[in-house]
């Protein structure tokens, strides 16, 4: 009997060793986000005493609580923040993995988000038929936006990054055009009111009063496959060899310009997803004055603080949706819900620098050992 407890108590000792050893490894590749997020904070903390010493504080704690602020009406309406966020965390982050850097997914999300629209508002389908094919047309429509700028990268070398953010702009544009030809509401100059069966199924029975939907559950599912597909699949494996090497791969025999044009259409179908999860819901309309869709480029800062990586950009999306809803709620206070821009802005450039330093060091942290060693042996030698 001693024996088997002996023998179990080895093994929970064991499994106990492992997750702190796994604990301690993500700690060590997620440390330049903590860096940065910590950072981010000291900088608009230093900026609320500034303003407001004695609300600096409060408001700080209520900045991080975020949507707990507002119970489970703030923590549905977080969920339903978070989900377009993640996903355009995940466009930008699924490019830049395989070497392509997507600014091009508040256009995506705009046709995704139009197009979802156009479906829910001028056809009538069966209720759990209308949102499924609204969705999967907002994704569609997406993915061709961003095949786009893949072909010209891949045909003509054309800077993905020139072409992509230009296609914003005309995104832009159609948006307005196909919204005031089509489902325009000229009473609210805004796009009329989706039908009821086109509404992505809500979560009100767990978030009374609040806008969360399914689509926090579909961003996580996307965020797992593009993980898989990643690290996990033949084709991942040529996307990241393409964006870790072009010559090295065009050498292996890869189809460079395939795998091009598929990362930047996959990349444009998540944010097409974005696009149909925020506006498949009776009530959110999209207007007529020209605006680039901020998700988008919150998408950029998600992908750079998950550190470029699909689950990160989970994380990170909750996380700055999260915060986002405590800048609403630090209203309350005597600050201006954009402090939170600063704060956002802070936390990129830092993770930014800090990535680039890590990427030197690993590039010339040898030579640079070798050359301390060579200077201490001449020292020695003296």
């Amino acid at each position: 009997m001693n024996e088997h407890k002996k023998q179990a108590k080895d093994v929970i000792v064991k499994i106990l060793k492992k997750i702190g050893q796994a604990i301690l490894r993500a700690l060590v590749v997620i440390k330049p986000s903590l860096i940065a997020i910590g950072l981010g904070l000291f900088i608009g903390l230093i900026i609320m005493l500034i303003f407001d010493a004695g609300d600096a504080f409060p408001a700080l704690g209520t900045l991080l609580i975020g949507g707990f602020n507002g119970g489970l009406r703030g923590i549905g309406n977080t969920l339903y923040q978070a989900a377009p966020i993640i996903l355009t965390g995940l466009a930008v982050a699924f490019a830049f993995r395989t070497g392509l850097f997507n600014i091009g997914a508040s256009g995506q999300m705009m046709m995704g988000a139009y197009v979802a629209i156009h479906i829910g508002v001028r056809y009538t389908l069966p209720g759990t038929v209308h949102w499924i094919i609204a969705f999967l047309a907002g994704m569609l429509a997406g993915a061709i936006w961003g095949l786009i700028p893949g072909l010209l990268k891949a045909l003509s070398n054309v800077n993905e990054v020139v072409s992509s953010i230009m296609m914003n702009y005309i995104a832009g544009n159609l948006l307005i055009i196909f919204i005031m030809k089509y489902v325009f509401n000229p009473t609210y100059s805004r796009s009329l009111n989706i039908l009821r069966t086109a509404e992505l199924p809500l979560l009100t029975s767990v978030f009374p009063n609040s806008t969360a939907n399914i689509g926090i559950f579909i961003a996580i599912i996307v965020v797992i496959i593009a993980h898989i597909i990643l690290h996990k699949t033949t084709l991942g494996f040529g996307l990241r060899a393409s964006g870790f090497s072009m010559p090295g791969s065009k050498y292996a025999g890869m189809n460079t310009k395939a795998n091009i044009i598929t990362a930047m259409t996959l990349s444009g179908s998540f944010a097409g997803m974005a696009g149909a999860i925020a506006f498949l819901v009776v009530g959110k309309n999209i207007g007529t004055a020209f605006e680039i869709f901020p998700q988008g480029f919150d998408g950029i800062s998600v992908a750079l603080l998950g550190l470029g990586e699909p689950i990160g950009a989970l994380f990170a999306g909750l996380f700055l949706a999260n915060i986002r809803m405590g800048a609403f709620y630090m209203q309350r206070y005597s600050f201006v819900p954009q402090i939170i821009d600063m704060i956002i802005a802070v936390i990129i450039y830092v993770t930014a620098i800090s990535a680039a330093l890590q990427m030197i060091f690993k590039r010339y942290g040898q030579q640079f050992k070798a050359w301390r060693l060579s200077r201490h042996e001449k020292k020695e030698g003296k």
